[in-house]
C-alpha cells in the first residue's frame, strides 16, 4: 500500500552514504523503480531484475556520460522532472541531492517512497551504496555479487611488487580535474599513480589550465576524448598541439569522462583503464 503525503521522512546512515525514505519503503519487493541519478543509473541496472526498472536517467543512452550507452536502449528515461515520474508510478525512487529539488518535493507530496543517496568518496563507500540498492529493491544477492566482481577487478588492477609509482592527474574537457579526497584520487592511488592535482592548486574538484600542464608535465596525464562533431572550446584543450610538444615529458593515456563521477559497477571499468594506462607507460620506458 502506498503511503500518504503526510508521512514522515526516515533517515539512515550506511557506510558513509545518506539515504532517506520519504513515506514507508514498499511493503515487499519493488516492482517499478526509477533512477534519477545517472550513478545509481548504473546501480540499479546491475543489481535489479530488468521488470522492476520503470526509467532510468537520459544520461543512461549517452556513450560520453554512461557506461550503459548500448545496453540499456530498452529502458525508458526521464528528463528527471516530476510529471514524467508520476506518470510511470514508482514504488520506488532512487535520487541524490543533485536531483532536482522541485521533482524531489512534489514527490515527496504525493507519497511515493525516496531513497536519497550521497555521492560516495571513497570505495567503501561506494560498495555499500550497492548493497544498500540491492537491499531496496529486494535483491541482496546480486548486490553482493556485483560487489564481489568490483573487489577482484580491484584485486587484479594493483601493480606488482616493486612497480614505480607514476605522477599523474585526470584531465577532462576545459581541464577538469580531480583532486584528493575524491573516488578518483583512491583508484589511482590504488593502481599505483600519484595524483599530483594539488601541485596545480586544486582542492577536491576544479579546472587546471593548460598552462601549468605545460609547464610542470606530470609522468602521465589521463585524458578524455573531445567531442564528436564540432567540439568546443572546453574540448579543444583536449586536443591542443602543445600536449603533443611535450609527449617527450608526459606520457597520455585514454580516461574516457564517462569514468570519472561514478562508483559503483563503473569501477570495475575504472580500475581496467587505469591498469591497462600504467602497463602502456612503464611498457613504453
Amino acid at each position: 500500500m502506498r503511503p500518504g503525503p503526510g508521512q514522515l521522512t526516515r533517515r539512515a546512515a550506511v557506510g558513509g552514504l545518506a539515504l532517506g525514505l520519504a513515506g514507508a519503503a514498499p511493503s515487499g519487493r519493488p516492482r517499478r523503480v526509477v533512477s534519477l541519478n545517472p550513478c545509481l543509473d548504473v546501480i540499479l541496472f546491475h543489481v535489479a531484475e530488468r521488470h522492476q526498472i520503470a526509467a532510468l536517467t537520459h544520461y543512461a543512452r549517452d556513450p560520453e556520460a554512461s557506461i550503459l550507452a548500448g545496453r540499456a536502449r530498452d529502458i525508458p528515461i526521464t528528463y528527471e522532472t516530476a510529471e514524467e515520474v508520476v506518470a510511470l508510478r514508482p514504488d520506488l525512487v532512487l535520487m541524490s541531492h543533485h536531483s532536482a529539488v522541485a521533482t524531489r518535493n512534489a514527490l515527496s507530496r504525493l507519497g511515493i517512497p525516496q531513497a536519497m543517496f550521497d555521492v560516495p568518496q571513497t570505495v567503501a563507500a561506494s560498495l555499500a551504496q550497492i548493497r544498500q540498492v540491492a537491499r531496496l529493491v529486494g535483491q541482496p544477492v546480486r548486490g553482493q555479487a556485483v560487489v564481489a566482481r568490483i573487489e577482484a577487478a580491484l584485486a587484479a588492477a594493483v601493480p606488482p611488487p616493486g612497480a614505480p609509482k607514476l605522477s599523474a592527474i585526470v584531465y577532462q574537457p576545459n581541464g577538469f580535474a580531480a583532486g584528493a579526497g575524491t573516488l578518483t584520487d583512491e583508484m589511482l592511488r590504488r593502481t599505483g599513480f600519484v595524483n599530483v592535482a594539488a601541485r596545480y592548486g586544486l582542492g577536491r574538484w576544479g579546472n587546471i589550465g593548460l598552462e601549468q600542464i605545460i609547464a610542470d608535465p606530470p609522468q602521465v596525464l589521463l585524458a578524455g576524448q573531445a567531442a564528436a562533431g564540432a567540439p568546443t572550446w572546453a574540448d579543444r584543450v583536449l586536443s591542443h598541439p602543445a600536449l603533443d610538444r611535450i609527449s617527450g615529458a608526459m606520457r597520455r593515456e585514454a580516461f574516457p569522462q564517462r569514468l570519472l563521477y561514478c562508483g559503483g559497477p563503473v569501477l570495475i571499468e575504472t580500475a581496467q583503464a587505469l591498469a591497462q594506462a600504467r602497463r602502456n607507460v612503464l611498457g613504453a620506458a
